[in-house]
């Protein structure tokens, strides 16, 4: 009773009715409208083709344009409306202007490494291409001077990610989607607030979306009584807004801006499998210790920056090199990365891509969700045809259960191809990472669906020979020893109307 009682009270409940009730009376109310006046179907028709003709024109994934289209003609008073609430994924001009000014601003700061390109060249020219790309693409360089550490599970990354908060002298910067109470997060607030009434500069950013059912509303305030910076990203409010679907997706820890940690990890209890949900919790995550760790910095720093419309006027003292004793190790080439919605560049997308078209033995993937667009797809399809060993790892649990549903409709296509695909057993897999021939990986917050690809902002590791690279592939090997190999008996025991349904449902997946 008290569980159904909060939901009824949460915020996300009150917040979705707020919602549903405002689009309920715009759409009883434009349906009135087109009854009184025989003109205004004719205008709804003509609007619907001309933003069906906007929508085609668009620099944006194929698939997101066709379920547009569809909904739009097919009831247009419906698809207009949601449309322009929700279906828009690019930011609004004031918002991208803003944070466009942020990031030159704060991008300046970040060094070129042109000699570290040029033995990236030497070494493989495949690998220099790909990080030259994330360099003029993203904005992000490529480092060495850095050590990677790889976890395959929450509960071993948590003292690790203690530690660093414990041993930071001078600043923490944390940056997440989901911030639940409970032990976990209360372990790190528990250092924050004395960190804080130590002195350092502690800053907090959380998604204000990600956490609406796991923090109070305006949970930032009471984190800043504490002495803790504390703000939150894309405020949810009970109305209508165009900029609801672009959220910070990223997990972001900086401590002394030579130790940071990122990967698929929040900070809830279910990520260190404290509370059981949907079976065991397999997420992973990456510490960087070195000079990489100055681009996760920025990026903090840029959606700070951004949010609280505030201009860092001495970059400087959170350099790295400025709180080290001693000169850091090196086990490999770094290049942390974001990518956003600022622009019309698939940063996460494209280093996926190339992943999956440079390689010549294999490439092991981790991913929660499967909806892969075409581009993606054909990829995965094309590299398993010519021979290399390509294979998916899935959960055996889902946490959403019609992503679930469409995420499996992909799973004939890829089979038929060579793709080898498995379903983690003991739960939900959470994590997010690629490696590839046992010289590339990635670890990070970049799920293979739409939200992550094209809405959202998210983060990453590139590494290239580091110790990581090894210690993602040997995780994933163990993975598999715990998982079921799918083949085509599984697609072909679904009953016809289920592969009818997931078969709508894809068309309509860019929507969800």
């Amino acid at each position: 009773m008290k569980k159904v009682k909060k939901f009824l009270l949460g915020r996300a409940t009150i917040v979705a009715l707020a919602i549903l009730v405002q689009l309920c009376w715009l759409l009883s109310f434009l349906y009135g409208f087109q009854m009184r006046y025989a003109f205004f179907n004719t205008a709804i028709d003509i609007a619907a083709i001309f933003v069906v003709l906007l929508i085609v024109n668009k620099r944006s994934n194929l698939s997101y344009k066709i379920a547009w289209t569809v909904v739009i003609l097919a009831i247009p008073i419906v698809g207009l409306l949601v449309y322009f609430i929700f279906g828009r994924s690019e930011l609004t001009r004031p918002t991208r202007k803003r944070m466009e000014a942020v990031n030159c601003e704060i991008e300046k700061s970040l060094p070129e490494h042109q000699d570290l390109l040029e033995e990236l060249m030497e070494q493989d020219l495949s690998v220099y291409r790909q990080s030259k790309y994330v360099r003029e693409w993203a904005g992000y360089p490529v480092y060495k001077n850095t050590e990677t550490q790889y976890y395959p599970s929450g509960e071993k990354m948590f003292p690790d990610l203690l530690q660093a908060l414990e041993e930071a002298e001078h600043f923490i910067f944390m940056e997440y989607f989901i911030v639940e109470e409970g032990h976990m997060f209360g372990k790190i607030l528990e250092i924050l607030k004395r960190k804080a009434a130590q002195g350092l500069d502690v800053r907090f950013i959380y998604d204000d979306f990600g956490c609406v059912t796991t923090l109070p509303e305006k949970y930032y305030l009471k984190m800043q009584g504490w002495g803790i910076q504390c703000v939150r990203f894309n405020p949810l409010y009970p109305v209508m807004s165009v900029i609801m679907n672009n959220r910070d997706h990223r997990k972001i820890l900086v401590a002394d801006g030579k130790v940071g940690f990122t990967g698929g990890i929040n900070l809830a209890d279910e990520y260190i499998n404290k509370v059981k949900r949907f079976g065991y919790w397999k997420d992973t995550g990456i510490r960087l210790e070195g000079e990489g760790v100055w681009s996760f910095t920025v990026m903090f720093l840029e959606m700070w920056d951004y949010i609280t419309k505030a201009k860092e006027r001495d970059l400087s003292q959170f350099f790295p090199s400025r709180y080290q004793t001693r000169p850091f190790q090196s086990d490999g080439y770094v290049q942390p990365y974001t990518d956003s919605p600022l622009d019309h560049e698939n940063v996460g997308e494209n280093i996926y891509m190339n992943i999956i078209n440079r390689a010549k033995k294999y490439v092991y993937i981790f991913t929660p969700y499967l909806i892969p667009d075409d581009e993606i797809l054909k990829a995965l399809q094309n590299t398993a045809k010519s021979g290399v060993d390509v294979r998916i790892l899935m959960p055996g649990i889902p946490d959403k259960r019609i992503v679930y549903w469409i995420s499996q409709s992909y799973y004939e296509p890829l089979l038929e191809c060579g793709v080898r695909i498995y379903q983690y057993n003991p739960g939900f897999l959470h994590a997010k990472c690629f490696v590839c021939d046992d010289e590339v990986a990635v670890v990070g917050s970049v799920n293979l669906d739409y939200r992550s690809l094209y809405l959202h902002f998210e983060c990453g590791v590139w590494m290239y020979r580091s110790k990581a690279v090894m210690q993602v592939k040997e995780d994933m090997a163990a993975t598999m020893g715990e998982s079921e190999e799918i083949n085509m008996d599984f697609c072909h025991k679904r009953p016809a109307a289920i592969r009818t349904l997931q078969g709508v449902m894809r068309l309509f997946a860019p929507l969800l």
